[in-house]
């Protein structure tokens, strides 16, 4: 049990643990890791949840009480814990780690959890079902593949949302990784099946995870996070994406 006394350096120190992982063995450590995920990222200033939700919410134009949400690599649902004071109330969850999802399961506010390894397993869920389909933080080495991007398109309807919330972390595999994600972003947009809505910029994702304390106290308030973006994608009437 958490005696309430972990520190930034300590929940850094967590992150730098999960260099390396594939994702069986990151989906294990969010199991170990789910009694204090929470606080630990209420330490780092995680804002993924907040930067994706509010670009939906910025465009999203349908009846939200009737709107069925996609919450991909849900945690422990603080997507829906936001979409649901927007007026958002269907949400389907999946998640790699038994320990997020019971998390998600204690907010009362999902239809549905389901346990699905990204990558290695198939998204659960079925083809042109989804008003949204949202996606805050897992597109990353050791978490999801690139190619999980097509996925997220086929389960949302046609004309419905795809969301993608992610952090430029600076290891040299992230950033590998970011370019072969947008290439794929645009690979999809140029075949008809989505497109892009916008783009939202941020300097301020998170605290940089590879920052001791003293160095962040050097620095300017800006450089002690790493940016990120968010992607919105609005997936094409006439898709032939199978």
């Amino acid at each position: 049990m958490s005696d309430g006394s972990r520190t930034v350096d300590d929940v850094k120190a967590l992150h730098q643990t999960l260099e390396g992982f594939d994702s069986q063995l990151t989906s294990k450590f969010y199991d170990t890791w789910a009694e204090t995920y929470n606080q630990d990222m209420k330490l780092m200033n995680y804002r993924s949840p907040n930067l994706a939700v509010n670009i939906l919410d910025a465009n999203f134009s349908g009846n939200r009480e009737e709107a069925r949400v996609l919450d991909v690599a849900c945690g422990s649902g603080q997507v829906a814990k936001l979409m649901v004071e927007l007026g958002f109330r269907d949400f389907t969850g999946v998640d790699g780690s038994k320990g997020m999802l019971e998390l998600a399961a204690k907010t009362g506010l999902y239809r549905e959890l389901k346990l699905a390894l990204l990558g290695p397993e198939q998204l659960p869920a079925q083809t042109d079902m989804f008003d949204a389909v949202i996606i805050a933080g897992a597109m990353d080495v050791g978490f999801a593949p690139v190619s999980v991007v097509r996925e997220l398109c086929a389960a949302a309807k046609p004309g419905g949302f795809i969301c993608i919330s992610r952090g430029d972390h600076t290891a040299t595999s992230s950033i590998q990784y970011k370019k072969e994600l947008e290439r794929e972003l645009q690979l999809m947009e140029d075949e008809g099946l989505w497109t892009q809505v916008g783009i939202n910029e941020t300097d301020k994702y998170m605290e940089n995870p590879h920052l001791s304390i003293e160095r962040a106290e050097e620095l300017q308030q800006k450089g002690r996070y790493i940016s990120g973006k968010v992607y919105l994608y609005k997936k094409s009437i006439n898709s032939n994406q199978k």
